[in-house]
C-alpha cells in the first residue's frame, strides 16, 4: 500500500509529458515574444525631450541658469519638493508652493502635479 501512494504522489506533483497540464491549451505566439525580447534594441529616448531648453529667472533660482533637457528640469523641481516637504502630507498629488514656487506657479499656493508641469512650461525657452 505504501508503494501505490508513492506512485500517486510522484504522479500528482511530478511533470507531465508534453510540458502542459490537463485540461489547458498552451498559447500560440509565445515563441514569437521571448525572440523580440532577446534580440530587442534598447529603447532610443525622444529627441524633443532631450532637447536644452532654457529656463527663465524664475524658474532658474530653482532648477540652475544653464540650458538643460526638460526630463532633468522635472527632476531637479521635484528633488527642490522633496527636499523642501513641499509635497502636501494628505493629498500627496498637490504641492504647496513656497516663496519661490509661487512666482513659478503664477501666484498660486497650491497645484496638482499635473497642472505643475502646464506652469513650468511657461517659463522655459
Amino acid at each position: 500500500m505504501a508503494a501505490k501512494k508513492g506512485k500517486k504522489a510522484a504522479k500528482k506533483g511530478g511533470a507531465k509529458k508534453g510540458g502542459a497540464k490537463k485540461g489547458r491549451v498552451a498559447k500560440k505566439g509565445g515563441a514569437k515574444k521571448a525572440a523580440k525580447k532577446k534580440g530587442g534594441a534598447k529603447r532610443v529616448p525622444n529627441a524633443a525631450f532631450m532637447a536644452p531648453k532654457q529656463p527663465d529667472a524664475a524658474l532658474s533660482a530653482i532648477v540652475g541658469g544653464n540650458p538643460i533637457p526638460r526630463t532633468e528640469i522635472t527632476k531637479k523641481l521635484w528633488g527642490y519638493i522633496k527636499r523642501n516637504g513641499l509635497q502636501d502630507a494628505k493629498e500627496r498629488r498637490m504641492i504647496n508652493a513656497d516663496d519661490k514656487l509661487r512666482v513659478v506657479f503664477g501666484g498660486k499656493g497650491k497645484v496638482s502635479m499635473f497642472e505643475m508641469t502646464k506652469l513650468v512650461n511657461k517659463h522655459i525657452k
